[in-house]
């Protein structure tokens, strides 16, 4: 009886919004891991260590812009690019020659990122703890359904369909789109008929690091900005891909509100081991549905 109190109370609605936020961020983050794991076969366990940096990135600019909502729009925008140009640096100057080795060494190559990164962060931010206030304009909440939900994760709810909208922009209707999902396919058949695979590549890989970097720097307001942030981030995102199908942006979509919706009211109904839930769910699904939810581009 009390299972069915807290699951049908009044604050459910509430933590169910409130982890529907939270999915965003989880969306976000885990979609640039799957585009990157889905085309180029790149096991990217420095994907939380680039979230990292984009929260970091996030709070340098809005400090040098003195706070309040432009900066906090020209974090949005400065903390991704800086992201994606890192990318960048890396897929030109490592990937892009160790394509065609085993994933092993990928994943070999992408963990000592993750640490070097973590040490260039201890470098140039230090190891205290940082935080950003939230901008007046998202300050306070709005009443949806008599239950006050704060504006910054109303905020977030429009900006996950917005990114789902622009990946499935991305990927269906323009040209570097279609030739990534044809290369996650064939890679060999694409640079057969003359196309710079290379190139795709590049432009995947940077994509997924941008949204990475827009991952944190959406979740800057709503955390200590710290070293290890990316620790667990990292855990959650490789598991909604697996869960979601590997390497399809609409299985992490998927995998990001089962995750998000499960770890949110499993705090609600039982708050001890709320932190279990999202984890049996992926278990659940992974016994009835070992390749995924959808289907897996591997």
């Amino acid at each position: 009886m009390e299972f069915l109190s807290h699951l049908f109370s009044s604050g459910t609605l509430s933590q169910l919004l409130v982890g529907l936020s939270r999915t965003t961020i989880l969306f976000i983050v885990s979609s640039g891991l799957s585009l990157i794991l889905g085309v180029l076969r790149i096991p990217n366990v420095a994907h939380g260590s680039l979230y990292m940096i984009g929260a970091f990135l996030a709070y340098s600019v809005i400090q040098l812009f003195g706070g309040g909502v432009p900066a906090y729009a020209a974090a949005l925008v400065l903390a991704p690019l800086g992201v994606a140009v890192l990318g960048f640096v890396l897929e030109r100057g490592f990937f892009s020659y160790l394509y065609e080795r085993e994933h092993l060494m990928l994943l070999l190559l992408t963990f000592s990122f993750a640490l070097i990164i973590g040490d260039l962060v201890k470098i140039v931010w230090g190891t205290e703890y940082r935080s950003v206030t939230l901008p007046g304009a998202f300050q306070g909440s709005a009443e949806i359904l008599g239950l006050p939900l704060p504006y910054y994760n109303l905020f977030l709810l429009l900006v996950g369909p917005v990114i789902a909208v622009f990946l499935w922009l991305v990927i269906n209707r323009t040209r570097m789109g279609k030739i990534a999902r044809a290369a996650a396919i064939d890679r060999e058949m694409v640079s057969a008929v003359g196309i710079n695979v290379g190139w795709v590549f590049a432009f995947t890989f940077v994509l997924g690091c941008f949204l990475a970097g827009l991952g944190g720097a959406l979740i800057a307001p709503m955390t200590n900005i710290s070293l290890g942030m990316d620790h667990s981030l990292i855990i959650e995102a490789f598991l909604i891909v697996i869960m979601g199908g590997l390497g399809n942006v609409w299985g992490a979509l998927l995998g990001s509100l089962v995750f998000g919706v499960t770890q949110s009211l499993g705090i609600l109904v039982w708050p001890k081991f709320g932190i279990v839930f999202p984890y049996l769910a992926v278990v659940a699904v992974l016994v009835f549905r070992p390749k995924g939810l959808l289907s897996s581009t591997w």
